[in-house]
């Protein structure tokens, strides 16, 4: 059994091949409780879906861990250590509603964004970090939109977009909030095999998702939530009818709903 987390050393040492983890988490918007004491690990090297009913604080987590959201307890760490000192191995890809459409930028510029953070206050983008965002569109499959403005876009190009501008930081961990949210299936197809390519080699990546249906297509490990973790590990173990009638509180025998579980 995996020794509680008690600050970052303890982390850090028993369990060197994790992505991230959290402890004792807990979230509040105003008076209402949205994450209580959750505790999240990760292993390096997976696709981790995050699952659960809507307002179970799914994408909370994600943006309590990577401080976009103040805690109200707890701690998250990232390969064993805060993310003020392994910031650029970490990449977050945003729900597509949270940006202005209307900006008027083209595609290849909105992914060439992504190469900032490595470049610092000073220097600009240029030849060589324009290169690396054509390299991330052909990855996602839409070269041709590269000089298409953002607002001319569908809404699977969009998280196409989202998605390339996460790939050309280069990351060692990818946080994505519902990448297959009003998607297209040739975009769906796209993101899954970036996705598979990303586990092949070596990378780590969590994705808050809703589709049950897709869960074991996506995803090798598991995290069942509602406002606690419910369960959280391999597929196998964790997605079964009985995690996710409790996760969902389907307090009948729906096989319809259940009926993807092991």
């Amino acid at each position: 059994m995996t020794a509680p987390l008690t600050n970052h050393a303890a982390i850090r040492e028993p369990n060197a091949t994790l992505a991230c983890a959290t402890e004792n988490l807990s979230v509040a918007y105003r008076a209402e409780p949205v994450l209580r004491s959750v505790d999240f690990r990760v292993p390096q090297g997976v696709v981790m879906g995050i699952v659960g009913p809507n307002g179970a604080g799914k994408s909370t987590l994600l943006k309590a861990m990577l401080g976009l959201v103040r805690p109200l307890t707890g701690t998250s760490v990232f390969f064993g250590r805060p993310l003020t000192r392994v910031r650029r191995s970490v990449g977050y890809m945003p729900q597509s509603t949270s940006v202005d459409w209307d900006f008027p930028t083209t595609v290849l510029d909105v992914v060439t964004m992504g190469t900032y953070g490595a470049l610092g206050w000073v220097r600009r983008p240029g030849k060589a970090e324009r290169a690396r965002a054509f390299a991330a569109l052909e990855q996602t499959g839409i070269p041709d939109l590269a000089s298409r403005q953002i607002g001319e876009l569908s809404g699977g190009q969009r998280q196409r977009v989202f998605l390339a501008r996460t790939l050309v930081q280069a990351p060692e961990l990818y946080f994505m909030d519902e990448p297959f949210q009003g998607i297209d299936a040739k975009s769906q197809q796209a993101i899954v095999s970036v996705l598979h390519t990303l586990r092949e080699q070596g990378k780590t990546v969590v994705i808050v998702h809703h589709d049950l249906a897709t869960v074991r297509d996506y995803c090798d490990h598991v995290t069942l939530l509602n406002r606690r973790v419910v369960a959280s590990g391999p597929a196998d173990e964790s997605f079964t009818k009985e995690n996710i009638r409790t996760a969902y509180e389907v307090t009948a025998d729906d096989d319809a709903f259940l009926e993807f579980a092991s």
